[in-house]
C-alpha cells in the first residue's frame, strides 16, 4: 500500500511571518521617506520664490535701464508685478481674509515703498521690501532700491518669514 503524501513541495504562497517582515519592512520605509518628502516640497516652494523674486528684480532693472536710456535718468517703478506676469499675483492692498496658498500680493508700506508678500503652502507669509522713490541726491539717479535688498541705510527685507513661522 503507498502512502499518501501529506506535505504538498508545490505550494506558491507566502506565509503569514513573510508577510508580516514585508509590511514592518514597507512601514519602516514609509516613515523614512515621508519627512524626505516634506522637505523636498518646502525646498520647491522656496526655489519658486526665489525665481519669482529673481524675476522681478531683473524686470525692474531692466525698466530702470530703459528708463536712463529713454530719458536720461534712472527710475523705478511703483508696483513691479506690473512688469511681471506671476501666477498667483491678487493684487496690492492687505489682504487679512481670502487668501489662497501660493498668493502673492504687495502691501503699500509707506512713501513709495512696498511688501511684497507670498503665503506658503503651510500658511507661513514670507517678504520682501521694495522702495520705487528716490533713494539718492545725485542728479540723474531717481533709483530706489530693488527688491529685497540693502542699500545706504535702507534695511531691505529679503524673504523673511512674517506669518506663522515654524
Amino acid at each position: 500500500m503507498k502512502k499518501l503524501d501529506i506535505k504538498n513541495t508545490n505550494s506558491k504562497g507566502f506565509t503569514l511571518i513573510e508577510l508580516i517582515i514585508v509590511t514592518v519592512i514597507l512601514g519602516i520605509l514609509a516613515t523614512v521617506a515621508a519627512p524626505r518628502m516634506l522637505g523636498t516640497i518646502g525646498s520647491a516652494e522656496t526655489a519658486a520664490e526665489r525665481a519669482v523674486v529673481a524675476a522681478l528684480r531683473s524686470a525692474v532693472e531692466d525698466y530702470a535701464l530703459e528708463k536712463f536710456m529713454m530719458e536720461g535718468r534712472y527710475e523705478y517703478p511703483p508696483d513691479p508685478f506690473t512688469l511681471v506676469e506671476v501666477t498667483g499675483y491678487v493684487g496690492t492692498g492687505e489682504y487679512v481674509n481670502g487668501l489662497n496658498d501660493g498668493d502673492w500680493w504687495a502691501v503699500p508700506n509707506g512713501d513709495q515703498r512696498l511688501l511684497i508678500k507670498h503665503r506658503r503652502n503651510n500658511d507661513s507669509v514670507y517678504g520682501w521690501s521694495y522702495f520705487s522713490g528716490d533713494f539718492t541726491d545725485r542728479p540723474s539717479d531717481d533709483r530706489g532700491v530693488n527688491i529685497g535688498k540693502d542699500a545706504e541705510g535702507f534695511a531691505g527685507m529679503d524673504g523673511a518669514c512674517l506669518e506663522n513661522c515654524d
